[in-house]
């Protein structure tokens, strides 16, 4: 093989690779022997097919078999001899004018990942935000518990229902007084005041008795998730079945054993270890977010662009799918788009973090073994329907940075870990709202695993949640499609856990 540089600037690298076309025939020969105990030709014993039939057979497959790995094998021999390392896939291509029986010219164009200097990790400084546990909030989750447990009695007869109230009711809805799809049920039942549904639809009924028929004029919102039903006007016409009180839930162990435990002591050491593996995930937050800005203030070096340019794409497509959700999705869009050179700047804080760890890992032996890869692997196939899970599992053994993906926020993690144990670490006990306000106290931030939420701009959006770039370059093939999410006909304002579809409720998806 015969290699020339072509490029050779910054961290672009090009060459123009001469693959002979004796080298293609020999591996064409290579394959006839391989394949020729198994040829089947009528007029020839088993495996005694002449080779020259053979490739006037299967030449042509052959052919482009032997092309395919040749090219495979010499962009492998280029990135040893040359010791490259590439940040993204290799952009490889064949000479448009290749004919079989002729030498190979073949192109290689890539970026290399940066020589990342020494880690600065030896002078780490860090405070450790600690937080006792609240025990007021402890019981407003055990008053919300109990609500939630609340059981309703039949009213006494001639009860007009109240906030607070269970009522179970029949319903028409109507659009210009003609009644839409998804609008109509039976038996569905409401508390009123809840706010699980359109706004007026509740506060109509209070007061209503059982047997009672009443018609609700109620307005859907603007932002309301069926198009055909945004901004309109229209017309409910109810009738009161039930009408039901809530009985008295007193916290007490009969109401802990309810919950399948022991006691009432039981169920509030529950909610204690709840919330302390909460605080302890805002502190360890907080510390990593701290850490990271150590690291980015200390080292400065240039990134490979196209790991910038994707790491950009990944935050803009999840800030373009949150502005699509705000109430004003074109102003919240043109927003985003006006920070863009922000996000940019962000993107390469992460890359150039994402390198930083990676090199800390692999001077300190870190590394993600194979049995925490396949729980990665379960955890993520879980996500998928179960007749494409199997295809998901052999898509990640497949796709070398489809896996690194998946690898990418453990293996960071234990790098972090690492680099915690490490540091000078000073306990400092604070407040919650403390704790919460230093983490919010930036102007503005792109959250994010990896990114120790990012600092660039005074934005007001809410930001992407995606990993921060890895030396691995992200998966470019197509995975198979994950589960697929309830479609909602006329969505309520919650969801509704009710025996009919309520007035513009959350309607299950086939399957599911």
């Amino acid at each position: 093989m015969k290699t020339v540089e072509t490029e050779n600037e910054g961290l672009k690298r090009a060459y123009k690779l001469t693959i002979p076309a004796k080298d293609i025939d020999a591996r064409v020969d290579g394959e006839i022997k391989r394949i020729a105990p198994t040829v089947r030709m009528p007029g020839f014993r088993p495996g005694k097919v002449p080779p020259n039939l053979i490739r006037k057979m299967h030449g042509e497959a052959l052919m482009r078999d032997a092309l395919n790995t040749a090219v495979q094998d010499s962009v492998q021999k280029l990135m040893a001899d040359k010791k490259l390392r590439p940040a993204m896939q290799p952009e490889v291509e064949l000479d448009d004018s290749y004919e079989s029986g002729k030498d190979a010219e073949v192109s290689v164009r890539l970026e290399t990942l940066p020589d990342v200097p020494t880690p600065k990790i030896d002078d780490l400084k860090l405070e450790r935000f600690n937080v006792d546990i609240d025990e007021k909030a402890i019981d407003e989750q055990l008053n919300q518990l109990a609500q939630s447990q609340t059981r309703y009695e039949d009213a006494k007869k001639g009860h007009k229902a109240a906030n607070g109230d269970q009522v179970v009711i029949d319903f028409v809805g109507k659009v210009d007084g003609v009644a839409f799809e998804g609008g109509t049920g039976e038996g569905m039942a409401v508390v009123l005041g809840s706010g699980q549904l359109i706004p007026g639809f509740e506060e109509q009924m209070v007061g209503l008795k059982a047997g009672d028929k009443k018609q609700l004029n109620v307005t859907f919102p603007s932002d309301y998730q069926a198009e055909n039903l945004k901004g309109q006007p229209a017309t409910f016409d109810v009738k009161v079945t039930e009408v039901k009180t809530a009985g008295e839930t007193k916290l007490d162990d009969s109401f802990a054993k309810q919950l399948g435990l022991n006691d009432l002591d039981q169920l509030k050491g529950l909610l204690r270890d709840q919330q302390q593996q909460e605080l302890n995930g805002l502190t360890r937050t907080h510390m990593k977010r701290r850490l990271l800005d150590q690291l980015a203030a200390d080292h400065d070096f240039d990134v490979p662009p196209s790991m910038v340019e994707a790491e950009y794409e990944n935050i803009m497509a999840q800030l373009r799918h949150e502005a699509s959700h705000e109430a004003d999705p074109e102003a919240a869009l043109k927003e985003v788009e006006g920070d863009a050179d922000e996000y940019r700047k962000i993107a390469i804080r992460r890359v150039r973090l994402g390198l930083l760890l990676s090199e800390i890992g692999a001077a300190n032996g870190i590394d993600v073994t194979q049995q925490e890869m396949n729980r990665l692997v379960g955890q993520a196939a879980a996500q998928y329907q179960p007749k494409d899970r199997d295809a998901f599992v052999r898509y990640v053994q497949q796709t070398p940075m489809a896996a690194a993906q998946l690898r990418a926020p453990l293996y960071e993690d234990k790098v972090v870990d690492y680099l915690f144990s490490k540091a000078d670490i000073s306990d400092l006990t604070v407040t919650r709202d403390v704790l919460e306000r230093d983490l919010e106290s930036e102007e503005g931030h792109v959250h994010g695993p990896g990114c120790g939420h990012d600092h660039a701009k005074p934005a007001k959006k809410a930001a992407a949640k995606k990993p921060a770039a890895k030396a691995e370059a992200p998966a470019k093939a197509k995975a198979p499609a994950k589960k697929a999410e309830a479609k909602d006909k006329v969505p309520a304002k919650k969801a509704a856990p009710a025996k009919a579809e309520k007035p513009g409720a959350k309607k299950p998806a086939k399957g599911k």
